[in-house]
């Protein structure tokens, strides 16, 4: 449900924006816009976010038009957010935060800034469906570069290969024996059936997020190294259900995709 509203503010916005004409504004106007934006900027530097807030919101009021009090009313909103804090009234910050910067991309669809703002936003209120819903929505944008759409898969396969790595690495899901000097590590199926079946189902997308990473930018080494971690994790996997064949082919599958991920590594070190 959180989802449908957070999409339906998005396009309201889009179409709010789409309607609007820019209207010139007279110079006593465009004079006390100037005035809000400095106030605004002012207590900023202060440190009196929402007295910043305040100036930036009449000024955009006064020109709806204006680019800066878009993003002064963005940015002064976020700065109220105060990570950790879990109250009421701070998550409901951070919400209205995420809706100020849906305005600025809903006129300027690719301000790298509020994207990564909402991200950001999306993450630290734990709304994990929300922050994976925003990352496809630009990796399948085609009007956004190669490198930006990548990027998204690159995050969203690192944190379908942390999804696992938390099952697999669990105390008696890993085992460690000790043989003389030497230590062998073991894995075994989960108590829980539905542990191994979540690390799974996260794995493989993971395995499908990187893949795409990599055809997008094929020499991406953010995405080359996670493919080699995931297919580490289908692995452990193959071994945890008794499928000695599928692991084998796995691990064939790990040391390529590592071979060249280290390629890479070395490629980028020796770059000027």
């Amino acid at each position: 449900m959180k989802l449908l509203t957070s999409l339906a503010i998005t396009m309201a916005l889009t179409a709010i924006v789409a309607a609007q004409t820019p209207t010139p504004i007279s110079s006593e106007v465009a004079a006390q816009v100037s005035d809000e934006l400095t106030e605004a900027a002012r207590a900023y530097r202060d440190g009196n976010f929402a007295q910043a807030q305040a100036h930036s919101e009449k000024a955009l009021l006064l020109d709806p038009q204006n680019k800066t009090a878009t993003y002064f009313v963005a940015r002064t909103i976020h700065a109220q957010y105060k990570p950790g804090d879990t109250t009421p009234a701070n998550l409901a910050k951070a919400r209205e935060a995420i809706v100020a910067y849906q305005r600025i991309l809903a006129r300027y669809p690719h301000d790298e800034e509020a994207y990564k703002a909402i991200a950001y936003l999306y993450s630290v209120l734990h709304e994990d469906e929300l922050l994976r819903q925003w990352l496809l929505q630009r990796a399948g944008d085609t009007s956004v570069t190669d490198d930006k759409r990548a990027e998204a898969f690159v995050v969203l396969a690192s944190k379908d290969w942390d999804c696992s790595f938390r099952i697999t690495e669990l105390p008696g899901t890993k085992l460690t024996t000790l043989d003389g000097s030497r230590s062998y590590v073991s894995y075994h199926m989960p108590k829980e059936r539905a542990d191994f079946e979540r690390a799974k189902e996260c794995a493989n997308r993971g395995l499908e997020m990187a893949n795409k990473a990599i055809a997008l930018t094929p020499e991406n080494e953010a995405a080359w190294s996670y493919k080699t971690n995931i297919l580490l994790e289908l692995s452990k996997l193959a071994e945890m259900s008794g499928d000695v064949r599928l692991k084998v082919e796995l691990q064939r599958e790990y040391r390529e995709a590592l071979n060249e991920t280290m390629k890479l590594s070395k490629r980028s070190q020796s770059a000027p």
